[in-house]
């Protein structure tokens, strides 16, 4: 194996957007002090917030940075051209790193990133020249290392690693789930990064929790393999069993997870030949089964007019659709549209679309949902 950015960093990163919440929505500062400690205990190092996961980067700096001697962990966060989050003009985007370092205090950053590249919002990162403003920060000590997080395709991102040679790493979306599927096509994204010689950070490898839950068939494959293993932990060691991975975020939101997680990425074991076969035959069995892919990062939700709950009803629907609990489905939706609008308030003003970096047909799938639950 050749030499790559951060080879020795530990394989399992702490991904700060799911964090533990009150029951007012609001973050669990004292549950995530908890988890930040268990982490830091058992010898893992890197934590991944950005400028956009509400109260994620204040909460890092009460949870981590004010805990901790700086020289002790790495962070990550994200710099975000999109209008929908209030960058407007250059000056307002390039304002959001200063804002970060204010929020966290960590005074530097050990990775920057260009948030969510893809063919529609690239033209903006140009135009506002955030490259050009990133490699400034690097030059001037406040930033380590910067790369790009990515959604889109495999000829995007070799456009993006061509005209830009010199970005250290990439952010991809791998998983089991996602790996021949040909709408995130995981597999060809993840060797075009390696094929431009640069180190990849792991988002999703649990795909927004349904990796951790997955459907009847496929759970039953892995149980047989290994009745001790968990979901979860077949999804995390797939991909961190990849070349050149720097490490594999895990946006972990209980104890619980993060005592799984550490079960087993503690002394990490590569999956071996016959747990490969495990996994092929699990991505056959995930194949068949209908579901809308969402991975619950809400960007769709936090900017919904209609204060549609839009990760919760698909969540609701998936539960029918994977393991046909129509009972618990009805009470699913019911939650998730208590105090919130239903699927049938969609007004289709496309926001939601522009804002998915999964690029799903949301208004579709919400009249799906529509015609089903109401």
């Amino acid at each position: 194996m050749e030499r790559y950015l951060g080879e020795n960093t530990p394989k399992l990163g702490f991904g700060l957007m799911r964090l533990p919440k009150l029951a007012d929505k609001s973050i669990d500062i004292e549950q995530g002090k908890v988890m930040v400690d268990r982490f830091m205990e058992a010898g893992f190092t890197y934590f991944d917030t950005a400028y956009v996961y509400t109260g994620s980067e204040a909460a890092t700096k009460e949870i981590l940075v004010d805990r901790y001697p700086r020289e002790s962990y790495t962070l990550a966060t994200k710099i975000n051209a999109g209008e929908w989050c209030g960058a407007t003009d250059a000056e307002k985007c390039k304002a959001e790193f200063e804002e970060s370092l204010k929020r966290t205090g960590a005074g530097y950053f050990d990775y920057y990133l260009l948030h969510a590249l893809g063919a529609k919002n690239k033209e903006r990162y140009d135009a506002f020249g955030i490259w050009d403003f990133v490699k400034e920060k690097k030059e001037q000590g406040l930033v380590k290392h910067w790369g790009f997080s990515f959604h889109d395709t495999p000829a995007v991102l070799d456009q993006l690693l061509t005209e830009h040679p010199d970005a250290e790493f990439v952010q991809l979306q791998l998983n089991y789930a996602d790996w021949e599927d040909p709408e995130n096509r995981s597999r060809e994204c993840y060797e075009v990064a390696r094929k431009h010689g640069k180190s990849v950070v792991v988002m999703e490898p649990v795909k927004g929790g349904t990796l951790a839950k997955p459907p009847r068939a496929v759970a039953e494959l892995l149980k047989a393999a290994n009745p001790e293993a968990s979901p979860a932990s077949w999804a995390i060691r797939y991909v961190a069993s990849l070349d050149g991975i720097l490490t594999v975020l895990s946006g972990m939101s209980t104890t619980a997870q993060m005592e799984d997680n550490i079960s087993f990425m503690k002394d990490f074991r590569p999956l071996d030949e016959e747990e490969q076969k495990t996994i092929a035959a699990a991505q056959k069995a995930l194949a068949e089964v209908d579901q809308i892919k969402c991975t619950a990062c809400r960007y769709c939700a936090d900017g919904c007019p209609m204060e549609i709950n839009i990760p919760g009803i698909f969540a609701a629907m998936n539960r029918y659709k994977i393991w046909e609990d129509e009972a618990g489905a009805r009470q699913e939706y019911e939650q998730a549209t208590k105090d919130k609008g239903k699927a049938s308030d969609c007004i289709q003003c496309g926001q939601c679309e522009a804002a998915c970096p999964q690029g799903l047909p949301i208004i579709e799938r919400l009249q799906e949902c529509a015609a089903f639950f109401e």
